[in-house]
């Protein structure tokens, strides 16, 4: 027996595809063999699982579960909630590996599988073996057991450890993610006062898309501060991974910002400490974790390719500009947007009381806001390698860890093949609005040598 997954859905950092079309629960019961197999073969025994609000989790969570029992693996569900409760699962509970069913903050009609497996990301070369031994139906053979084993409130419990922030007055927006439930539960034991959104779980996203680094997906977030006159506003992806924030004004405090308050209290404690943060974010940061004492390292796009280079560098704390937060100091190393919310309440905290002052000190910037390329798969990476031989030719000082990232007086400008679409992304910051439009009549002009056209789509 073997099985060949859709092509389109092994990527880079998990197993994704459109439910019914290039996903379904043969693709769940493959990744489950699959697992189940390589625990199995590493000497371990059981898995955890966990789902999110999708329709289509639960037919996909008995389809793994299926999976991993035929390959002679326990299965231990975890139940409903956010990807950081079953990466929590995977590191506390007695479990070899652990795979979380959701489809992030793409669209109803997605799903997918992220996992772990022996307490690190598991993703790139994992992910396309994982398609090699479906293929070949290289599989173990077994009969193994499941369990149930409810771990949301040791979860938010876990949270709430070492809590010492002050009571503030916050909105907070779940999308209708499959965090609801954990945020709820979180915001009824902190103190201050609490405002929720749409923290019931519903598959169809029924109010925004829970996506919070597109500025319009917080309309509903910002009237609510306003309305309310709260201290600042709290949202979440889909899965519960990724942050997005607004101040008491309702200005959106981006994700390389949100690093920078929550690098604070940490380079307080551990001088010299090394921060990831990853291409895109803003030199502003990287300036400001210098000045806090700290060694900024930029570093890859993409949440396992930080987390692994957190644990090579030892360092305390990673963010990327898309919103993931990774906490190694007082936590276990991965994304976990419900515990950056906790920090940010207690560096807030510690830094004065005011989210809207420390978004207000911040130098001001002019920047793009992510532009992307649609482009052919086989020109995508070849593009970006033109580039930066026609660079190295004009002598520009170029940053190549991921892409092309480039530093002019004005400020600078990334170009970067996306790991998870045909597209280039771009983006670019400046002091003022003349140097921006400096910066993107560069990468126009590399991007017309390459033969790349204009009109770049903004946005996932």
């Amino acid at each position: 027996m073997s099985h060949n997954f859709h092509p389109t859905s092994l990527r880079e950092y998990d197993v994704r595809g459109i439910v019914g079309a290039t996903l379904g629960p043969d693709d769940a019961y493959a990744v489950g063999r699959g697992i189940g197999t390589l625990v199995r073969r590493s000497g371990g025994t059981s898995v955890a699982v966990g789902r999110d609000g999708r329709e289509s989790s639960p037919a996909f969570e008995a389809a793994i579960v299926r999976g991993l029992n035929e390959s002679g693996a326990d299965a231990v569900r975890v139940g409903l909630g956010p990807t950081p409760m079953l990466y929590y699962a995977a590191a506390e509970l007695p479990v070899d590996a652990g795979v979380m069913i959701t489809g992030s903050h793409n669209p109803a009609d997605y799903n997918g599988f992220k996992m772990v497996l022996g307490g690190r990301a598991f993703y790139g070369a994992d992910i396309r073996n994982l398609g090699l031994m479906a293929e070949a139906g290289d599989w173990e053979r077994g009969a193994g057991g499941v369990r149930d084993e409810a771990v949301i409130d040791r979860y938010v419990e876990r949270l709430l450890q070492a809590f010492d922030g002050g009571a503030f007055r916050i909105g907070w927006d779940a999308g209708n993610g499959a965090a609801g439930p954990a945020i709820e539960k979180l915001a009824a034991r902190l103190p201050g006062e609490h405002h929720l959104l749409y923290t019931e779980v519903d598959s169809r996203f029924p109010n925004l898309h829970p996506d919070p680094t597109e500025e319009k997906n917080l309309a509903d977030l910002k009237a609510l501060v306003a309305e309310k006159g709260l201290d600042f506003g709290i949202a979440f992806d889909g899965d519960g991974d990724r942050i997005g924030a607004v101040d008491g004004q309702g200005r959106v405090v981006w994700g390389d910002q949100l690093l920078a308050i929550l690098a604070e209290p940490v380079l307080a404690e551990l001088p010299g400490a090394t921060i990831i943060a990853d291409v895109k974010a803003s030199r502003t940061l990287y300036d400001r974790i210098a000045e806090l004492g700290g060694v900024p390292l930029m570093w890859k796009t993409g949440h396992s390719l930080i987390k692994s280079k957190m644990k090579e560098t030892g360092a305390p704390l990673a963010g990327e500009m898309s919103g993931h937060i990774f906490f190694a100091h007082d936590y276990y190393g991965f994304d976990d947007a419900l515990y950056a919310a906790v920090r940010l309440i207690r560096a807030v905290t510690q830094l004065g009381g005011s989210l809207t002052d420390l978004k207000s000190a911040m130098p001001a910037t002019f920047s793009t806001p992510e532009l992307r390329f649609q482009v052919d798969e086989s020109r995508k990476f070849a593009v970006v390698d033109e580039v930066l031989d026609r660079l190295a030719a004009s002598g520009a000082e170029v940053n190549r860890t991921d892409g092309a990232r480039v530093n002019t007086a004005d400020g600078w400008w990334l170009l970067r093949a996306s790991n998870t679409q045909d597209v280039l992304v771009a983006r670019a910051e400046a002091k003022d609005r003349e140097g921006l439009d400096r910066l993107v009549a560069q990468i126009d002009e590399q991007l017309a040598l390459s033969g790349v056209a204009r009109g770049p789509q903004t946005g996932h």
